[in-house]
């Protein structure tokens, strides 16, 4: 059979159909609302029962709008490129166009024409092909509505079929869209509704997609080409078929002739002319067409669904606005410091994850790949948020924070040799399945030995903080204190190490996520306060107005933050003391400092050096670099304080030296010293044995060279009267009578200790390593 002989047939198909429905009608389904020229509503309430929820939508949803914190576009969501527009903002010839081709008579009938359909039916089945629209505008926009919004194939059928039953339910529903809108909301609906071909759903997606101007702008060339469209919009594309396009287009230009839209001149003027269009490329969909931040994105898009509740459908037919917590600003200097010192897909990737301190808000998530592409450059995994390496000695600050809540204060001293047993940890040896002793050592050997823990932040020694744990006595403290802080990547595992006692956590072993560490530092830069991260502020339906769910509360709630999830005090302390690892000479993070700004930090190296990593923050931000190869273990040279910190300096100096400084508010005096009180005057070691206990104080020993007989009393250290913390023991000395009988002149005061040149912070593993080779600045360490 010939195409026109099989096109014939499925006119006189219609042909017949309609005679069916239009004998149907006559014969009284819809007598009583017959009259005059077209059709009139007698009880308009029986007709509006039965409009269905999609009809009652004046505007169709357009796509879904992805906004940086600045209102920038960072993408779109869609299924169908639609960007629903206003009357106004549709040229008048593109309506006189659509309604000269598809219902001459729209603005006479009340919704339903059988007189017209009859003569575009019998028009178009003489000429051998559709001239004419056959349904009625009001009649079109119900079945694409009730197509467009089916969410199941039964319901795309049921808009489709061809029976009388459809018909006559189209015809009633358009009826009732009559008496519910005026002719130009309706034309308006329909032009935002109607497929035009190219993926463009809607006069301003096709006046973009074929011609690059917006709706408004459209000639009379373009707006007949496109009214052509809705029929057949493979056949008359006019960039795959410009010759079936310019005869289609000349179809609808004699219609609008023959109906006085336009004039003969008019038309002899553009008939001859072939199509002309300017293409221009469809609207960014989804997080892989991203502007900007594509892990942000597609990090912001699971935390809608799974966290907010949000279906797909939501996303990507709803019309939403999204308006996220992205600065455009610190994701091009995240994204430039991260390529400054690893390019795009390096097997190594450096993640750069900011938030801001008492509130969550995400503000940039950096990488050196490409979110959602083909190739060696291109990743799926948000890096930025997932688990996969440990992040080194940046755990010390938990066991850190744990000690001083549980009243052990900065300036509490330990002694410790380069490598240090635990007496109170064990390891285990699987090949054996015995536990055996744990211990760990320094990196080199220019470690003090004795250190208070301000120091031990700040050079990192892994000797002092296996030896604070050893007097904290149980995992439970620091590892809860992480969990409070917000190292959610903690959680699988944190009953575990509590319950196993395994003390390399202080060295930071486990898998941790960028994100979560950049949070829980976040914490001491909130001075206690911890915060969810958050990376979408507001949710917007298509009508402007806060996205709700069904039982009417917001969706989106604000921030989630616990006041206090750590003591005040120990925040404030733990800040003050990390300041000197960025600004201090013995510091291990020196190449983060940005000149007249205070930044607090920690450096971080796992075990066998498969992961360096640097969290740095201000009153304002906080961030954290870790550098790994996320597809296989690679030991790293260096160590945290190099590629890491010096990511996050070339982040963050734009983003600082543009504003004024903020200070971190001063150290809480009892939680960096101890609570002190004055030391009570003793005559005898018994004596101050009670005296000082009572009092609040412990005691120890101490034996010096005295010209007295061993044992003898000589003073307490501090002496009476001084002030001195409770957490430290206060000594007393007793002669120990190597000088019995000897009259001696007192013993020189001792000169002050020598400063102790820098020391390179050590990675986790327990045994010793080469020192770093001298430098101009301390080798940084983990």
């Amino acid at each position: 059979m010939s195409d026109n002989a099989r096109l014939r047939s499925r006119l006189l198909g219609k042909l017949a159909l309609s005679i069916v429905v239009a004998g149907v009608l006559v014969a009284g389904l819809l007598l009583p609302w017959v009259g005059g020229s077209g059709l009139v509503a007698r009880n308009s309430a029986s007709l509006l029962d039965a409009l269905p929820v999609e009809l009652t939508d004046a505007t169709p949803p357009g796509m879904t709008r992805v906004e940086a914190a600045d209102g920038t576009l960072i993408t779109n969501l869609y299924d169908k490129n639609r960007t629903p527009v206003a009357s106004d903002q549709i040229a008048e010839v593109m309506k006189q166009a659509l309604v000269a081709i598809e219902d001459s008579r729209f603005y006479e009938h009340n919704g339903l024409d059988v007189q017209g359909t009859m003569r575009a039916l019998v028009k178009n089945l003489a000429a051998g092909e559709v001239q004419e629209g056959g349904s009625t505008l009001t009649q079109q926009l119900v079945k694409q509505t009730l197509l467009q919004t089916a969410d199941s194939s039964e319901g795309r059928d049921a808009a489709t079929e061809q029976t009388p039953a459809r018909k006559v339910r189209e015809a009633r529903l358009a009826l009732a869209l009559e008496e519910t809108y005026s002719k130009d909301e309706i034309l308006t609906r329909y032009l935002n509704l109607v497929y035009f071909g190219k993926g463009a759903y809607g006069v301003q997606a096709a006046a973009q997609r074929y011609f690059s101007v917006d709706a408004a702008e459209l000639d009379l060339a373009q707006a007949a080409m496109l009214a052509g469209l809705v029929q057949r919009p493979f056949y008359d594309d006019p960039i795959d078929n410009p010759e079936n396009a310019q005869v289609r287009r000349n179809t609808v230009l004699q219609r609008m002739a023959a109906l006085g839209y336009i004039t003969p001149e008019q038309l002899a003027e553009i008939a001859p002319t072939p199509v002309a269009v300017a293409p221009g490329i469809p609207p960014a969909n989804d997080c892989i067409d991203a502007a900007i931040g594509g892990f942000f994105c597609a990090y912001a898009k699971d935390y809608l669904v799974r966290e907010l509740k949000l279906t797909q459908a939501q996303l990507r037919t709803g019309g939403l606005t999204i308006r996220t917590t992205l600065r455009p600003d610190m994701q091009l200097a995240g994204d430039q410091a991260v390529l400054n010192t690893l390019a795009m897909g390096d097997p190594l990737a450096g993640m750069y994850t900011a938030v801001e301190p008492g509130t969550g808000n995400l503000l940039a998530m950096s990488v050196n790949r490409r979110f959602g592409c083909d190739g060696i450059e291109c990743e799926s995994v948000i890096l930025n948020a997932r688990a996969s390496q440990g992040a080194g000695s940046t755990y010390k600050v938990f066991v850190a924070a744990a000690a001083m809540a549980q009243g052990i204060p900065a300036n509490h001293v330990i002694t410790t040799p380069n490598t240090y047993v635990s007496r109170v940890f064990k390891d285990w040896d699987p090949d054996a399945g015995v536990a055996i002793p744990y211990d760990v050592s320094n990196v080199g050997t220019r470690y003090p030995r004795t250190l208070d823990m301000r120091e031990a932040l700040v050079r990192s020694s892994n000797t002092y903080f296996l030896a604070l744990l050893d007097q904290l006595g149980s995992l439970e403290q620091p590892v809860r204190m992480a969990q409070a802080m917000g190292l959610r990547s903690l959680d699988p595992v944190a009953d575990a190490i509590i319950e196993q006692r395994k003390p390399a956590f202080v060295l930071g072993p486990d898998a941790t996520s960028p994100l979560d560490l950049a949070s829980a530092y976040s914490t001491l830069a909130a001075n206690g306060t911890a915060c969810a991260p958050v990376p979408v502020a507001e949710v917007l339906d298509r009508n402007g107005e806060p996205l709700e769910n069904e039982d009417g509360t917001p969706v989106v709630t604000g921030s989630d933050c616990t006041p206090e999830a750590i003591p005040e005090g120990v925040a404030t302390t733990l800040n003050q003391v990390l300041i000197g690892d960025v600004s201090s000479p013995q510091g291990t993070g020196t190449r983060a400092a940005v000149p007249g700004h205070e930044i607090a930090g920690k450096t971080g190296t796992s075990q066998s050096n498969y992961s360096v990593t640097f969290v740095g923050y201000t009153p304002q931000y906080s961030a954290s670099v870790m550098v790994l190869n996320p597809k296989q273990n690679q030991e790293i040279d260096g160590f945290g304080g190099g590629m890491p910190a010096t990511i996050w300096h070339d982040a963050m100096a734009p983003i600082l030296t543009a504003q004024p400084a903020v200070a971190f508010p001063p150290a809480d005096p009892q939680i960096l010293n101890g609570r002190s009180l004055p030391v009570p005057g003793c005559l005898s070691v018994r004596d101050c044995e009670q005296v000082l206990r009572e009092a609040g104080f412990t005691t120890r020993t101490e034996s010096v060279d005295s010209p007295l007989r061993r044992g003898s009393f000589l003073r307490t250290n501090p002496p009476a009267g001084a002030e001195a913390p409770v957490s430290e023991p206060v000594s007393i000395v007793v002669s120990d009578g190597s000088q019995a009988g000897r009259r001696t002149a007192p013993p020189p005061a001792p000169a002050p200790r020598a400063p102790v040149p820098p020391a390179p912070e050590a990675p986790e593993a327990p045994e010793a390593s080469p020192a770093p080779a001298p430098g101009p600045e301390p080798e940084p360490g983990g």
